[in-house]
């Protein structure tokens, strides 16, 4: 990953559809405006599904990574 500092970090591993979704929507809800979230899943549908989240919620995507089938996403609440 990048070297970019994450304010909060949640921990998907081991949960499956829709959970890392919901957990990840929740918890950029109680972020600020600005600040990053890391997020480190095990279910391969968030490859689609944390995009589309982003996408749909107006928030950016920084940086996504696949290493040995985990998932980690940087993610920038912008809204």
């Amino acid at each position: 990953m990048s070297e970019i500092k994450p304010d909060v970090t949640l921990d998907c591993k081991g949960l499956n559809c829709p959970m890392p979704l919901i957990k990840t929507k929740k918890t950029l809800d109680t972020m600020e405006i600005g600040q990053i979230l890391f997020v480190h899943a095990t279910d391969p549908g968030t490859k689609a599904d944390i995009p589309a989240l982003l996408k749909r919620t107006g928030n950016e995507l920084i940086e996504m990574r696949e290493e040995k089938g985990e998932f980690f996403y940087l993610i920038k609440k912008i809204v």
